[in-house]
């Protein structure tokens, strides 16, 4: 039976459980559906070391192959590198990959030439369309004639990353990476065989089981690792990235992690340096602090919705420089306008350098504010109890750019539906601990009824 593939496509992307959800068939029809939709002669693809990826990725081989269009199949890689490979080739990318969700997972990221995204809005619902239309035939045997060329890109993407950094004035530091068995462990070892820094490196096997901890470093319980490492090895930087290592999470010399607010405020200041006056994204979840430090070095904040698809249209239309999300995405302009935990994490020890402090001393005065994180709670009606809380307060004080955000001087909420489970996901920010306790609590009542 055909897989559903409405159910398997989210709102930027395709996600879903092998075989049960998503299956070969859906690869192959995808696949197909992509290059029929893209209209290239060639396209890239990408892997990571999921133990379902190699059979998705022939069977979308395949399909692709069966409407005409080339493969160049760049093999094992991090998503930022299909992103890389799709800018530096010009060529529209595929990436199979269920980043930092579960062993049992996988999915299929998509982008048009030069990194440009493919979500709901910019394609995606027209690929999974097409792909309904072509039902389950299926691959054939012998694979559709297979048109794949291979290349490697590896080398080209590490010299990439080092362009984001003053490597011959680069200070001796201590590192831990924590991998989590995912991708990045393609890339970080040799990363650091050419920078002036020792490497502790944690779990940079592949392994798509991840046998150690899940490969999703937003929850604190899979920072544990790293910052044991930092603590035990007098680390400078702990750098704990997901599965497909187009995120990335920090840790400073103390063992605390930082937040991903702070790291974007931290590597607009380094993007500033080097584009004086830029444009620069931050979303709306993200910290006051970041729109103050844009301004405070000279670029112009420029705010936005959550979600990569949003933030790369408005990196296209406005040539910013950067942009970051509170969740560990950055974006670049000169990573074509795409996200890399890896560039991120290049940039923030290219500050440390150039500084000559410690990651805690560079993030003291950007401290300014407290937060709560961001909080989900599930509801049976997401927008209903949106307009509820949006009723408790004053008009003048809200906009609804992206859910429902309300402002004050002393603090601020914003509070919106997830696109992909039945949650509300609340973030608020104030002067004090004492205020952020209050408020938090304050707009949880609402939440709760």
């Amino acid at each position: 039976m055909a897989a559903d593939l409405r159910r398997i496509f989210k709102a930027y992307d395709v996600r879903g459980i092998y075989p049960e959800e998503f299956d070969e068939d859906a690869a192959y029809r995808i696949g197909r559906a992509f290059a029929q939709w893209v209209q290239s002669e060639r396209l890239v693809l990408g892997r990571d070391c999921r133990l379902s990826s190699p059979a998705l990725a022939e069977a979308f081989t395949s399909g692709v192959s069966r409407a005409g269009v080339m493969v160049v199949d760049i093999g094992l890689a991090t998503t930022d590198m299909v992103y890389f490979a799709s800018g530096r080739l010009s060529l529209p990318g595929a990436m199979f990959t269920a980043s930092h969700n579960p062993p049992s997972y996988n999915g299929l990221k998509l982008c048009r030439a030069a990194a440009a995204p493919v979500g709901e809005a910019t394609g995606l619902s027209e690929i999974r369309e097409i792909a309904e239309l072509a039902g389950n035939e299926g691959p054939s045997p012998g694979g559709n004639g297979r048109r794949v060329q291979h290349m490697d890109m590896k080398a080209a993407y590490l010299e990439h990353l080092l362009s984001f950094a003053d490597v011959e004035h680069f200070a001796p530091m201590t590192v831990v990476a924590d991998a989590a068995n995912g991708m990045a462990g393609l890339v970080v070892p040799d990363l650091f065989d050419r920078l002036p820094a020792k490497l502790v490196p944690l779990y940079m096997d592949l392994d798509g089981t991840f046998p150690n901890h899940p490969a999703d470093p937003i929850r604190p319980e899979n920072q544990v690792d790293v910052k044991r490492e930092v603590t035990q090895h007098g680390a400078d930087l702990g750098l704990a990235f997901d599965g497909d290592a187009d995120r990335v999470f920090l840790v400073d010399e103390h063992a605390e992690g930082v937040s991903g607010s702070l790291v974007t405020a931290l590597v607009a200041q380094g993007m500033l340096e080097r584009n004086p006056g830029a444009t620069i994204l931050y979303n709306v979840i993200c910290s006051r602090v970041v729109p103050e430090v844009i301004r405070e070095h000279g670029g112009r904040p420029m705010r936005t919705r959550v979600g990569h698809s949003f933030i790369k249209e408005v990196m296209a239309e406005t040539g910013a420089a950067f942009g970051g999300e509170h969740s560990g995405h950055y974006y670049f302009r000169d990573h074509y306008n795409a996200d890399s935990g890896l560039v991120a994490a290049v940039v923030v020890m290219d500050q440390m350098s150039k500084a000559g402090r410690t990651l805690s001393d560079l993030l003291a005065p950007l401290r300014r504010y407290a937060d709560s994180g961001e909080i989900n709670r599930e509801v049976k009606d997401a927008r209903a109890v949106v307009e509820r809380i949006a009723a408790a307060y004053p008009q003048e004080h809200q906009d609804r750019m992206d859910g429902l955000t309300v402002e004050f001087d002393d603090w601020w909420f914003n509070v919106r539906p997830s696109n992909t489970e039945p949650l509300l996901r609340l973030n608020v920010e104030a002067t004090s601990e004492e205020l952020l306790r209050q408020k938090t609590a304050e707009v949880l009542a609402l939440v709760e009824g």
